[in-house]
C-alpha cells in the first residue's frame, strides 16, 4: 500500500515523513547499516518554490550547499569542486570522482543526448506529450561497483491544464540527510522546464521506493517538532530563458552576481559566501549572507552560527581534555 504524504513547504513534507518513519518503518540493514525503512512513499508538494527545507536547530541545511549541487547538475558537471561545499561526498567517490552524478547522466548521456534538450523540446513541439523525460539509472555503469549509484531514477514531466506537473522516481532515499537536498534540486529543475514550456508551476511529486532513516539520526528525528507551523518562505523566482542559460550558470559558478536575475544572484552569493568561509574569511562570509534576503539568507546566517557552535564545542572539548 502506497504512503501518501502531502504538504506546502519542504519543512512540512520533512516533518511528516521523518515521523512517519521513526514510527512505523521497519528494521533493515543494507550493507550492514541499520536503518528504519518504509516502501512505496508518494510525497506532494503543492508549492515548489518553498523548497528549502530550514528547521533550527533541529535541521539546518547547508544552504550553499544545495545552491551549489544544483548548478553542479544543471550544467552536467562531475568535475571534483563540488567537494568545496560537501567534502563528506569524497567517501563516495572512486578514484576522485562521483560516478554517479546527474549532470553528465542529463546533459551527455552516452556522451551524446542532452536530455535537458530533449525534454524542453518535446514539450514544446507537443505540450501533451507523455515523453519528456529524464533517464539517471544507467545498468551499464551502475552495476560496476561504484561507491555512488545514483538514488534518483529519473524524471518525468506533464504539461495540463496549462500547468507543468514533475515526478521524481527515487529507488532510495535517505529521508534526514539526502531527501532536504534532492528536493530542492528537483523543484528548481521543475521551476525551469516549467518556464522553458510557457507554462505555470504545478505540483511536485517525489516517489520512493525505500524511506529510510539510519539508526545514528534517530536522536535527532525524535527531538523533531511534531507540528510544523512556522510561516511558508517561498524563494524567489528562478525561472530564466533556455538561450544563454548555461552561461547564466557558468556566471553564478565563476562570481555569483547575476544583476539582471534577482534569484539566480541569490544562489551565486551563498556560493561565493561559503567559498569565502571555507578560506577562514568568516567575517565577510556573514556579511554576504547577513546582506541577503529571503530564505537563502537567512538558512546561511544560521548555518554559519552553527558552524561557530560546533567549532567553540570542539575547542572547549579539547579544553577539557587537557
Amino acid at each position: 500500500m502506497t504512503i501518501s504524504i502531502e504538504g506546502d513547504s519542504a519543512a512540512l513534507l520533512f516533518v511528516e515523513a521523518v515521523r512517519e518513519t521513526a514510527d512505523h518503518g521497519r528494521p533493515v540493514s543494507p550493507r550492514g547499516m541499520p536503518t528504519r525503512e518504509l516502501l512505496g512513499v508518494h510525497l506532494t508538494l503543492t508549492r515548489p518554490r518553498a523548497r528549502l527545507l530550514h528547521l533550527p536547530p533541529a535541521r539546518i541545511l547547508n544552504p550553499a550547499f544545495a545552491a551549489a549541487e544544483t548548478v553542479w547538475h544543471l550544467i552536467g558537471s562531475d568535475a571534483p569542486w563540488i567537494f568545496d561545499y560537501n567534502s563528506r561526498l569524497r567517501r563516495y567517490a572512486d578514484d576522485g570522482m562521483l560516478r554517479g552524478a546527474y549532470g553528465p547522466r542529463m546533459r551527455r548521456w552516452g556522451g551524446q543526448v542532452d536530455q535537458l534538450t530533449e525534454a524542453v523540446r518535446t514539450l514544446r513541439e507537443d505540450p501533451d506529450s507523455r515523453r519528456a523525460v529524464i533517464q539517471l539509472y544507467d545498468p551499464v555503469r551502475d552495476a560496476r561497483g561504484h561507491r555512488d549509484v545514483p538514488c534518483t531514477l529519473g524524471f518525468r514531466f506533464q504539461l495540463r491544464q496549462g500547468r507543468l506537473h514533475m515526478s521524481t522516481t527515487m529507488r532510495s532515499q535517505d529521508v534526514w540527510v539526502g531527501f532536504p537536498y534532492d528536493l530542492f534540486f528537483a523543484t528548481v529543475l521543475h521551476e525551469l522546464m516549467a518556464g522553458w514550456a510557457g507554462a505555470g508551476l504545478g505540483t511536485y511529486h517525489h516517489h520512493v521506493d525505500s524511506l529510510h532513516l539510519y539508526e545514528r539520526d534517530m536522536p535527532a528525528a525524535v527531538a523533531l517538532p511534531l507540528t510544523e507551523t512556522r510561516p511558508v518562505l517561498e524563494m524567489p523566482e528562478l525561472t530564466a530563458p533556455w538561450e544563454g542559460f548555461d552561461e547564466l550558470l557558468s556566471k553564478v559558478r565563476r562570481d555569483g552576481k547575476v544583476p539582471a536575475h534577482p534569484g539566480w544572484s541569490h544562489m551565486g552569493a551563498a556560493m561565493h559566501s561559503y567559498r569565502l568561509w571555507k578560506r577562514g574569511e568568516l567575517e565577510r562570509a556573514e556579511g554576504i549572507a547577513g546582506d541577503m534576503t529571503g530564505p537563502l539568507g537567512i538558512a546561511l546566517v544560521d548555518w554559519y552560527a552553527h558552524l561557530r557552535a560546533r567549532r567553540a564545542a570542539r575547542v572547549t572539548t579539547s579544553g577539557a581534555a587537557r
